[in-house]
This record gives C-alpha cells, sequence and structure tokens, in this order.
C-alpha cells in the first residue's frame, strides 16, 4: 500500500488534546495514536478495526472503544494521489457526525 500521511482537521485536534488521559489501559489517546500508524501504514480501509465502516465516498470510521460512552474516529481521504488522509473527528459515538 505504501506510507500514507495522516493529519488533523482543527476541530479533531482540539477533540484529541481535550480527551483526558483517565489512567486506563488503553488510554483513548492511545488507541487513536494506534489508529493514525495504522492508517499510515495501511491507508484509510482499516478491515481490523472494530465497527470500521464506509461512510460514503472517501470517507470512513470505526470504533476506538466499547462501552459507555463509546469512542469514535472518522477520517476521510483527502487526497489519493498524494496519499493525503485527514482524521476530522475523534469523540464519543452520540456525537459523531455520521
Amino acid at each position: 500500500m505504501g506510507h500514507w500521511t495522516v493529519g488533523f482537521s482543527k476541530n479533531a485536534g482540539k477533540q484529541y488534546e481535550k480527551l483526558k488521559r483517565n489512567g486506563s489501559r488503553p488510554s483513548i489517546n492511545d488507541a487513536i495514536d494506534l489508529l493514525v500508524l495504522d492508517l499510515q501504514k495501511n491507508g484509510p480501509q482499516l478491515l481490523n478495526w472494530p465497527h470500521f465502516g464506509p461512510l460514503e465516498d472517501g470517507y470512513f470510521h470505526c470504533h476506538l472503544r466499547r462501552g459507555r460512552p463509546t469512542f469514535v474516529a472518522c477520517w476521510k481521504v483527502k487526497d489519493k494521489q498524494t496519499k493525503w488522509i485527514e482524521v476530522y473527528y475523534v469523540g464519543t459515538h452520540e456525537g459523531a457526525p455520521y
């Protein structure tokens, strides 16, 4: 697949910073970090992540952690040619933009 570049939208970057490391292992921030590494290595189609699925053309999501609340991430392919992915949401399932 090759290496992809992954960045956060301004909003998702703020969401990431707000999520607290509450001492649980793995923390939600650790799960987001692993997701970014997987996106960089394997591209946007992460079939091994829980509840991974396409939302619409070039948009995807997956669950980061089950329970209450359930945390999800959403990302989109910004540019197939340059292999650029933007994470545009990280947070609770209830607030997800889909």
